[in-house]
């Protein structure tokens, strides 16, 4: 029980190491421009060690996009957590999600390369499975505190997140990110704004 137990952590670490060399990369080059190669350079680790764990780029990248976004959804509620108003709240997590657009990792990986690497189906999937309930849940608490007008929460989401996530691609693919996040978050502010109960 106690060897299978470390075999497991070793595992686990060994997947770790893999997915934040990979993300380095990714964030720093490019899908395209990285090798499973580069990763096993980066890691140390042999070929037959990374491929024990994903079977090839592709779902080495997935794992890092979702990982990416996991850690992108922990930050968004920690932000959203530091308040108590639930109209505070959503404004709270747009900025998280704003500032992070402004992050290598989040501009390349998740904005740029996820929807033409996993196909924009699997990537608005990938996208919702961390960021819609998150919103669902913010809107509706919003709703019910009387602060935001009453409308279908799941179809207000849905819009509320690609209005977002067309938000963070002006900003990655903007010349002057830093402008642009200012654009952007003024911008979505006036469309909250439209939404707020008064």
């Amino acid at each position: 029980m106690k060897k299978r137990r470390s075999q497991s952590e070793r595992s686990e670490k060994t997947t770790h190491s893999i997915l934040s060399a990979a993300m380095k990369l990714f964030a720093k080059r490019g899908f395209r421009a990285v090798t499973l190669e580069d990763v096993v350079q980066r890691t140390g680790l042999t070929r037959g060690a990374l491929y024990h764990h994903f079977k090839n780029k592709e779902q080495l990248f997935v794992a890092v996009v979702e990982s990416v976004e996991r850690d992108l959804a922990d930050r968004i509620v920690g932000a959203a957590l530091t308040v108590d108003e639930p109209w505070k709240r959503l404004e709270a997590g747009f900025t998280a999600f704003l500032d992070a657009c402004l992050e290598p990792a989040v501009q390349r990986i998740l904005l740029l390369d996820a929807p033409a690497v996993l196909g924009v189906e699997r990537w608005r999937s990938v996208e919702a499975d961390y960021g819609l309930g998150l919103l669902r849940q913010g809107l509706e608490a919003a709703m019910k505190a009387g602060v935001v007008r009453r409308c279908p929460p799941g179809a207000l989401s849905h819009i509320l997140l690609g209005a977002l996530a067309e938000a963070g691609l002006y900003v990655a693919q903007a010349k002057d990110p830093k402008t642009a996040r200012k654009e952007v978050s003024s911008t979505l502010a006036t469309l909250l704004e439209g939404l707020r109960k008064r």
